[in-house]
């Protein structure tokens, strides 16, 4: 069940596995999550017949987005630039 949800997560979720992996700059992929990010939000709050469900979702989402995006940077630096991590005196 595990297994299930993990790709499940990443067909939907992952630049990488979902069909916009076959745009080649990772800019636009990023624009073109972000928008659909946003777009369900609205849809959702749409659904939901609420503006401060609106407020919430973006919310959400951009604290989601935001935390996603600031473990990836902190993985890369650390993968290629580990001496960053190291305090110097």
């Amino acid at each position: 069940m595990q297994e299930f949800i993990f790709k499940t997560w990443n067909s939907v979720m992952s630049a990488k596995h979902n069909p916009l992996r076959h745009i080649p700059d990772d800019n636009v992929r990023h624009l073109i999550m972000q928008m659909l990010a946003w777009m369900w939000a609205i849809m959702f709050s749409a659904w939901m017949g609420s503006l401060w469900v609106f407020g919430i979702s973006v919310i959400a989402h951009t604290a989601l987005i935001a935390a996603i995006t600031i473990t990836v940077v902190t993985f890369k630096v650390a993968k290629h630039k580990p001496d960053v991590f190291i305090r110097k005196k």
